[in-house]
């Protein structure tokens, strides 16, 4: 991309449209009649696809992947399968607010893993902030509990989700400093896919005799959420501050919140409102003023 670019509003033009991409993930999630392991397979598979022409560019890079590489490629690809696994399904049981809003816990369960695998501990802020989202989330489940049992099930289900991810991305942060963007999201990709099926085999799940609808959300999972979201994030970081992209993931449970309001009518009490926005500003201030230390 171009300086001139760069220096314009496209950036924040990109970074907005990304938020908006990545919420409607639980959208479509929720329209979709087919079990959530078969659209979490298909949209990795056909998101793959998609990313396929280009692979011919990387080549090279492929073939000096080590043997450690490449398992550390499987497991986090495994990470992610599981990640989706979990998310998808909690989606089933609780409202989009809820679930999404949980999912804003991952820098917290990242920085945890952090103290184990990279010897790095948090300042004040970061542990202030950490309290204040972790009460917000036991609020959430309070409420949903108040609710239905199904619904704490869901935000169960999120939460485990959520130390899924937070698996994934502590071996992409290991592998990213060693391969490029494209070659690590289509390798996890495949991985992440290609495990998810063998579970769709052993459950006997069917892979197809799905309506032309269903296939509709396959292809927009895999292209709206997944490369105008999650992927363009990962091009973004060239180009802006990893702080300021990693807000991205604040944005998410209020534009998914609103969509849930006008597409699947699902309404927001002022109990999930709260403990939401609870939840929201401590990962704020985690985010924004915490900074990694290495240990002494």
């Amino acid at each position: 991309m171009k300086p001139s670019i760069r220096n314009g509003y496209t950036l924040e033009v990109l970074f907005i449209a990304g938020i908006v991409a990545i919420s409607f993930s639980a959208i479509f999630i929720k329209w979709s009649q087919a079990e959530v392991s078969v659209i979490a397979m298909y949209r990795l598979y056909l998101a793959n696809l998609m990313l396929l022409p280009f692979i011919w560019k990387y080549k090279q890079e492929i073939a000096r992947l080590t043997l450690r590489q490449w398992g550390l490629l499987v497991v986090a690809g495994a990470a992610l399968g599981l990640h989706f696994l979990l998310w998808m399904g909690s989606l089933r049981f609780t409202t989009v607010a809820s679930s999404t809003v949980i999912l804003t816990l991952q820098p917290i369960v990242v920085m945890l893993g952090s103290f184990y695998f990279f010897r790095l501990h948090a300042n004040r802020a970061m542990i202030i902030g950490m309290g204040i989202a972790l009460a917000g989330s036991f609020a959430i489940g309070i409420g949903d509990l108040r609710l239905s049992g199904a619904a704490l099930y869901g935000d169960m289900l999120s939460f485990l989700s959520v130390i899924a991810i937070s698996m994934h991305m502590l071996l992409g942060k290991q592998l990213r400093e060693h391969i490029s963007a494209y070659v690590y999201n289509f390798w996890v990709f495949a991985f992440a896919a290609s495990l998810i099926a063998l579970y769709n085999v052993f459950n006997d799940f069917s892979f197809g005799g799905y309506a032309q609808s269903e296939w509709g959300l396959f292809i927009l999972l895999a292209l709206i959420p997944t490369l105008f979201g999650h992927y363009l994030f990962n091009w973004l970081l060239k180009y802006m501050n990893a702080s300021a992209v990693s807000m991205a993931i604040l944005g998410e449970p209020v534009v998914a919140s609103v969509l849930a309001w006008l597409l699947l009518n699902e309404k927001l009490t002022l109990f999930q409102l709260g403990a939401g926005l609870f939840i929201l500003l401590g990962v704020w201030i985690f985010v924004r003023y915490g900074k990694e230390t290495n240990r002494e």
